[in-house]
């Protein structure tokens, strides 16, 4: 087993904690979102077939640039996680089909939870190479259509079944295993470090946390009442989180996404295209990925990629990643960062949609996009920092505003259809950015006052993938 990440050596313009200027960082021509659509995400669409949930999201990415012909569209990208939900091999075709794509050029997309985010991200490198100026980038999932234990099994196919999955195998108890150690090491190792009894230490701790993640929680689903596409928009205060079944310790059933239906559509067209189809294109400012190993035993030891507004001595003590954090999220991030000109993503993103599967992992990759510092997660919760001004959670929030993330309820609320919840972030970010969320949701409780950029986040495996991609509100 590697024992250091000596061995690795990721190239120093994206990793050594420098940003790099866009400039010197990439080329190729602008990109720009143009429109998307969503169905709402549900448990079971029983009256869809996967083909008719595209075209419902199709049609209204559509609708939002009329002047958008069939033909205008070169060829599409196209995310689903899964054959076995589909009961369909080369169901991209079958998309295409239905949406009257042929004969032109498509890709199908695969990449774990993370589908969604490459998929989007694979539209944007067709128009940036230059070789499409209007690409679709449509996702799906019909994971109603086997029995929860099932979905649950295929889910965890996407770990190493040689390793991981035999040893218990579904993802809650992945993601509790990880959350487990990232209590241990930010909480119970500095906030209860003057508790010498190690089962009171522990259980300090882990009552601390379960309260702080089951803000989280409430966060979403209370964001997620003024989202008609969200699938479980709820009134939860934390006492209703924290009495909900234990799924895997200490993870209750509120703090977990649900397996869900739905599609979700974007429209990418390069600058020139963008101009003659809207008013308000919205740019892809910056693209990141990150990866790191199947198997979480397999991750390295070594220092933490830093963000620019970070300082070695600031992890000096840190054993990185362990499975406590995903370096492949920092990673990701970093890359996009550097591709987008952002120095200090707290003052430079209005808002940030991210995958948060679990209440747990959104608190996790908040460290890791460099919301705040490792360690320091759970205070940003208690601060307010993600939450929205203005917006009753039934809490004290003395920052509230000051980043908020998943305003749409994220996938704890809105679901999580695997193909689609990667361009739904990228649908809920398009209409902030565009500063319609009140038109499109029929409410402006969750729009965000004066939203100039934000982030989206997707996030596979144990965190052996990520994508994060930067939009911003410019004139073209």
């Amino acid at each position: 087993m590697p024992q250091a990440s000596s061995t690795v050596k990721p190239p120093r313009d994206v990793f050594s904690g420098t940003a790099t200027p866009a400039s010197t960082k990439r080329s190729g021509r602008r990109v720009y979102v143009v429109a998307g659509g969503v169905t709402k995400f549900a448990k079971a669409h029983p009256d869809m077939d996967f083909r008719l949930m595209c075209k419902k999201a199709f049609d209204q990415a559509r609708s939002e640039v009329p002047n958008l012909r069939l033909n205008d569209i070169d060829g599409s990208r196209i995310s689903y996680f899964s054959d076995h939900f589909s009961r369909q091999l080369k169901a991209s075709s079958m998309v295409l089909d239905y949406l009257g794509l042929n004969p032109r050029g498509s890709v199908r997309i695969e990449w774990g939870g993370a589908t969604g985010g490459e998929c989007f991200q694979a539209a944007w490198e067709a128009i940036a190479s230059g070789r499409m100026d209007t690409c679709l980038a449509i996702g799906y999932e019909t994971m109603s259509r086997v029995q929860t234990w099932k979905g649950n099994e295929f889910i965890a196919l996407a770990s190493d079944v040689n390793y991981d999955f035999p040893l218990g195998g579904f993802y809650s108890g992945y993601y509790a295993l990880m959350v487990v150690r990232h209590i241990y090491e930010y909480v119970r190792r500095t906030k209860f470090a003057n508790i010498k009894d190690e089962r009171e230490a522990q259980k300090k701790a882990f009552e601390y946390a379960g309260r702080v993640m089951a803000m989280v929680s409430v966060k979403n689903h209370r964001n997620a009442m003024f989202n008609p596409y969200a699938q479980y928009p709820k009134n939860l205060n934390v006492e209703d989180v924290l009495k909900s079944e234990m799924v895997s310790y200490p993870l209750p059933r509120e703090d977990i996404c649900t397996m869900s239906d739905g599609a979700a559509a974007t429209i990418l067209c390069s600058e020139e295209k963008a101009k003659e189809l809207t008013e308000d294109p919205i740019l892809v400012k910056g693209v990141g990925c990150g990866t790191d190993t199947m198997r979480l035993a397999d991750r390295p030891f070594g220092k933490v990629l830093l963000m620019p507004h970070e300082k070695a001595s600031d992890y000096a003590q840190l054993e990185y990643p362990g499975v406590h954090s995903f370096r492949a999220g920092r990673a990701a991030s970093i890359e996009a960062y550097n591709h987008a000109g952002i120095t200090n993503p707290n003052k430079d993103l209005s808002f940030v949609e991210l995958h948060d599967a679990y209440a747990s992992s959104e608190i996790q990759t908040y460290e890791d996009m460099g919301l705040c510092r490792y360690g320091e997660g759970y205070g940003f919760v208690e601060r307010g920092d993600p939450f929205l001004k203005g917006f009753d959670y039934g809490m004290k929030l003395p920052n509230a505003g000051a980043t908020p993330v998943n305003p749409s309820g994220g996938l704890i609320a809105c679901g999580h259809p695997v193909g689609a919840t990667g361009l739904m972030q990228a649908v809920m970010a398009f209409w902030q950015l565009q500063h319609k969320v009140g038109e499109r949701f029929g409410s402006e409780k969750l729009q965000v006052p004066n939203a100039k950029r934000g982030a989206i986040h997707s996030h596979a495996g144990t965190g052996s993938a990520v994508t994060v991609s930067i939009l911003e509100r410019v004139k073209p």
